[in-house]
């Protein structure tokens, strides 16, 4: 059984080209989220629609980006539906999973993805490491600087409460006994 799914991003949209195309293709009933962006990891009729799929059918979409918020999310979906013996066809990117060439471009579409997730993680490490070799401070701010710390030794010691001294120097109170403890 062909089953189709569609997804526009705004409530101003129109779902009406998909359905065109999903109806040409001889899809036999079609789920529609209207108004819901891909970024979302629920979408209610995409949920439906997948309940719905058994093993022998086909999910035909438009687009794969109608489908999938990433190229992650698609091949994660598209492994979750081969598992149940379902195949994916995208009408406008000529790839169905039926076929041997269908998964040979998603898999050269896999291999892509962790080839350029590497290649951040890479080009990430090269840039910390070469911003500390610069002297740079990776990470957050610090919260209590050197000088704060030693005045609020002082007041601290001339019997101030840590509360009001944490409030004049403008930082949490917790974040001050931290400061105090660790130095």
């Amino acid at each position: 059984m062909l089953i189709g799914y569609a997804r526009v991003s705004t409530a101003d949209q129109n779902a009406a080209l998909q359905h065109r195309a999903l109806d040409a293709a001889g899809v036999e009933r079609t789920f529609t989220d209207q108004g819901v962006s891909g970024s979302l990891a629920q979408r209610p009729e995409l949920d439906r629609c997948l309940e719905q799929l058994r093993d022998g059918d086909t999910l035909v979409v438009w687009r794969l980006d109608r489908l999938a918020r990433s190229l992650r999310n698609l091949l994660d979906l598209v492994e979750v539906l081969s598992a149940r013996g379902v195949h994916l066809r995208s009408l406008t990117e000529s790839i169905d999973t039926s076929s041997a060439s269908g998964r040979l471009v998603l898999s050269v579409f896999g291999a892509l993805a962790e080839f350029e997730r590497e290649l951040i993680r890479e080009r990430t490490t090269a840039g910390l490491e070469a911003a500390r070799a610069r002297g740079v401070r990776i990470g957050r701010p610090v919260a209590v600087t050197d000088d704060q710390l030693a005045q609020a030794r002082t007041l601290v010691a001339a019997g101030h409460r840590v509360g009001d001294v944490a409030r004049t120097l403008g930082v949490g109170r917790s974040t001050l006994y931290r400061a105090l403890g660790a130095a």
